[in-house]
C-alpha cells in the first residue's frame, strides 16, 4: 500500500519534532500522535483488519468519553486525541477509498 511509507515518514517527522521541542504539552501531543500512528500501522499490516472502521470506532469511544467527563484538563486531552484520530482517519481512509 502507498500509505505505509508516508505514514512511517509522518511518525519519523513527529519523533524529530518531539526531540527538538522543550514544551511538555507538545511532547505529550507528539507522543500520543506517534503511538496512534504506530498502532494504525500495525493494524494495516493485518489484512483482515478494517482500519477505517477501527479508527472510527475509537473516535466514537473518545466522543463518548468527552461527553461523560467534567474535568477540563481531561476533556482537553481527549479533544487532542480526537483531533489526532480525525487526522489519521482522513489520511488513511481517503487513500483506502481511492484504492477501492
Amino acid at each position: 500500500m502507498d500509505i505505509k511509507p508516508r505514514d512511517q515518514s509522518e511518525a519519523e517527522e513527529s519523533k524529530t519534532r518531539y526531540i527538538g521541542e522543550n514544551d511538555d504539552s507538545y511532547k505529550q501531543y507528539s507522543t500520543k500522535r506517534i503511538n496512534l500512528i504506530n498502532r494504525v500501522l500495525e493494524n494495516i499490516r493485518n489484512s483482515d483488519t478494517k482500519i477505517c472502521d477501527l479508527v472510527e470506532s475509537k473516535m466514537k469511544e473518545t466522543i463518548i468519553s468527552i461527553n461523560g467527563t467534567y474535568s477540563i484538563t481531561e476533556v482537553d486531552r481527549l479533544h487532542s486525541e480526537l483531533r489526532i484520530l480525525d487526522w489519521i482517519f482522513f489520511k488513511v481512509c481517503s487513500i483506502n477509498n481511492k484504492i477501492a
